[in-house]
C-alpha cells in the first residue's frame, strides 16, 4: 500500500473577502494527520447591523478538532484585527504563542486590562529570530507598518519555502519601527519561495505609499501655524504618529495631553520598549483645561467614530476633561475604515458646526496606510519571484487586482480562494500543484458583552427584530373558569404612540386582546399556552394592519 503524500496546505480562517479578523493556518504531513501552525487571531469590528455587538471573532471549531496538533500560535503584529481575539480564543487552542518584543507586551498588557481574562504562554521571539515549531521553521522578518514591530514570517518546511508577508509596506524613513529591507526578501528569494502569502489591502491603488516621515512634516506645519488649541486623533497603536505629533508640539512650544484608555496603554509599552526616547512624559487628562489655548495638543482616539470613544464625546459636548471651541483645530490623522463613513461624518459635521477647523487627509498628507500599494507590491514580487502566490487581506476587489497583478509579475500559479479553502501549496508527489484540496468548516463568533455566541444565536436574530419592530408585553391573568381578572396589562417598546389616523397604538393592541378572549371557546381560554398563542397572533396582526410591521411580542397568562 503506497502512503499519502506529505503535504503543505494554507487555509484562511478569517481575513479573506474581508478586512479583519485575520486568521491564517497552515498543515503539513499526510491529510489524515497533519500538525497545524496559526498565524494571527484577530477581530473585525460590528456595525450598526448587529445591534449590541462590537466585535467579531473567527470561529475556530476545526482548529478546536485538531487542537492536539497545534504547533503553536505565531503573531505577526500587535492591530487588533491580527491579535485582538487572543483572550477569548486562545482557551479553545490551548497552545503557546510566539511574538516579538512589542508585540508580547502589548498582548499582556490588554490582557492585564481584561477581568478574569487566562494567563497565556506568551514566547518572546527577537526581532529577525528563528524558531523550530514542528515541521516549520519560522523566521520573524522584520517589515514597516504602522504599528512597530511588525513582521513577515519565513516558514521553511522540508516541501519548501512560504512567505507569509503579514501586513506591511515599504518606508525608508518610518519614523518608528523596522523598515522592509530589499536584501533580506532578495535573500530569501534566492533561496527559492515556493509560495507567498500576501497582503491585498491596497491592491487597487497604484504607485508607492508615501512615508511616515512625510506625514511629521506636514503634521508640524499645521500645528505650528494653530492658533488655539489643537486635538489629534489617530489609530492608539501609531507610535510613529504620536511620536510625531509630540515633536510637532514640542517644536511649537506646546504640551502633550494624551486622551483614552487605549492611548494611554499603547503609550506605556512604548515607553517600557524604548520606541519614544527623548519624548518629553505626557499631561494628564485633566491638565487640559489649565492649559492656555495656544500651548496645548491632545492625542485623542476615536478617529474611527466609535461612540465611546473620546472624540465622539468631544463632537456631542459629553467628555467630562475635554472641550473644544470656534477656532480650535482637530486633525483627523488616520484613513476612515469602509463602513465607518457615516459614523466619522457625524462628528466631522459636529465639530463642523461648533465653529471648529478640521483637517482630513482629504486637504493633507496627514495620514498614510501601512499597506503596500501596487508599486511596492510589485518589488516584493521581483525581490522573492515565487512559484505560487494566494492572495489574501482583502475584499473580494482586493484579491482580485492582487491575483492580476502577481500574473502580470510572472507568477505561475496564482490560486483565489475565500475563508474555508484549503490550498495544497507544496506536496511530496511531484504530479500535485497548488490547487483548493478542501473545505474547511467557518463561520463567525460575537462578542455578545462578557459572552461569545454563534453568529445563528437566537439572541442576535431577536435583536436585529427589535432594533426594527420593537416590542410588545402584554400580561393577563385568567380565572380557572377561563375568565379574564383585571384589566390586560401592555407594555410598548420601540413602537410608534399613534397610528397614521392618530389612534393609540396601546388602544388598539388592547382592543385586539379583548376581542381575542372573547371570540376564543372556553375550553381554549382554560388553556395559557393557547390563550399565549393566540393573543401574539391577534396582536401583531393588529400592529401589523395599522403601522405595517409586526412587533416581537412577549404574552405572560397567569391562572389565578
Amino acid at each position: 500500500m503506497v502512503a499519502p503524500p506529505n503535504e503543505l496546505v494554507f487555509a484562511a480562517l478569517g481575513g479573506v473577502g474581508e478586512i479583519g479578523m485575520n486568521l491564517g493556518i497552515y498543515g503539513f504531513g499526510p491529510s489524515h494527520r497533519r500538525q497545524w501552525l496559526a498565524v494571527d487571531l484577530g477581530v473585525s469590528f460590528a456595525g450598526p447591523e448587529i445591534p449590541g455587538i462590537d466585535l467579531i471573532m473567527p470561529d475556530v471549531r476545526f482548529l478546536e478538532k485538531e487542537r492536539e496538533r497545534i504547533v503553536g500560535l505565531v503573531l505577526t503584529h500587535g492591530h487588533e484585527d491580527h491579535v485582538g481575539a487572543l483572550v477569548d480564543l486562545w482557551p479553545k487552542l490551548g497552545c503557546p504563542v510566539y511574538t516579538t518584543p512589542f508585540t508580547a507586551a502589548l498582548a499582556e498588557a490588554r490582557r492585564l486590562g481584561e477581568p478574569g481574562a487566562p494567563k497565556i504562554p506568551l514566547h518572546v521571539v527577537p526581532s529577525g529570530g528563528r524558531i523550530q515549531l514542528g515541521p516549520f521553521e519560522v523566521e520573524f522578518v522584520p517589515v514597516a507598518h504602522s504599528i512597530p514591530d511588525s513582521h513577515a514570517l519565513a516558514l521553511r518546511t522540508s516541501l519548501g519555502l512560504v512567505v507569509h508577508t503579514g501586513d506591511w509596506k515599504i518606508d525608508a524613513t518610518p519614523v518608528v519601527g523596522n523598515v522592509t529591507d530589499p536584501a533580506r526578501f532578495t535573500a530569501l528569494g534566492d533561496e527559492g519561495v515556493r509560495a507567498v502569502i500576501c497582503d491585498s489591502t491596497n491592491a487597487i491603488r497604484d504607485g508607492d505609499s508615501p512615508s511616515e516621515a512625510d506625514v511629521a512634516v506636514e503634521l508640524t506645519k499645521i500645528i505650528a501655524g494653530a492658533k488655539n488649541r489643537v486635538a489629534v486623533t489617530t489609530f492608539a497603536s501609531n507610535v510613529a504618529r504620536i511620536r510625531s505629533v509630540a515633536e510637532a508640539a514640542h517644536a511649537a512650544g506646546r504640551e502633550v495631553v494624551l486622551v483614552g484608555r487605549a492611548m494611554e496603554r499603547v503609550v506605556m509599552v512604548a515607553r517600557e520598549q524604548g520606541l519614544l526616547n527623548g519624548v518629553p512624559p505626557f499631561r494628564p487628562v485633566d491638565a487640559y483645561g489649565y492649559l492656555p489655548r495656544d500651548k496645548v495638543v491632545a492625542i485623542l482616539t476615536g478617529s474611527q467614530g466609535e461612540p465611546r470613544a473620546a472624540m465622539a464625546r468631544i463632537a456631542d459636548d459629553d467628555h467630562p476633561e475635554i472641550a473644544l471651541s470656534p477656532g480650535d483645530t482637530v486633525i483627523f490623522s488616520s484613513r476612515t475604515i469602509p463602513g465607518n463613513e457615516r459614523a466619522v461624518n457625524r462628528i466631522i459635521n459636529a465639530l463642523v458646526l461648533d465653529g471648529v477647523e478640521v483637517v482630513t487627509d482629504r486637504t493633507a498628507l496627514i495620514h498614510v496606510s501601512g499597506h503596500p500599494r501596487r508599486g511596492e507590491m510589485e518589488r516584493m514580487y521581483g525581490w522573492l519571484r515565487p512559484q505560487v502566490a494566494v492572495p489574501v487581506h482583502g475584499e473580494p476587489l482586493h484579491l482580485s487586482e492582487h491575483a492580476a497583478l502577481a500574473r502580470r509579475m510572472g507568477v505561475q500559479q496564482v490560486v483565489r480562494l475565500v475563508d474555508g479553502d484549503l490550498v495544497r501549496l507544496a506536496s511530496s508527489d511531484a504530479s500535485l500543484g497548488a490547487d483548493v484540496v478542501e473545505e474547511l468548516p467557518v463561520g463567525r463568533l460575537y462578542k455578545d458583552g462578557q459572552v461569545l455566541v454563534d453568529s445563528a444565536d437566537r439572541a442576535i436574530q431577536e435583536r436585529r427584530r427589535l432594533s426594527f419592530a420593537g416590542i410588545v408585553s402584554v400580561a393577563v391573568a385568567m380565572s380557572g373558569k377561563g375568565e379574564l381578572v383585571g384589566d390586560p396589562m401592555i407594555d410598548l417598546s420601540g413602537l410608534p404612540a399613534y397610528d397614521a389616523r392618530g389612534k393609540d397604538i396601546g388602544e388598539v393592541i388592547e382592543e385586539a386582546v379583548l376581542d381575542c378572549l372573547d371570540a376564543l371557546p372556553k375550553a381554549r381560554r382554560r388553556d395559557p399556552d393557547a390563550v399565549s398563542e393566540s393573543l401574539t397572533r391577534a396582536v401583531r396582526g393588529a400592529v401589523n394592519a395599522v403601522w405595517g410591521k409586526k412587533p416581537l411580542c412577549h404574552v405572560l397568562v397567569i391562572t389565578v
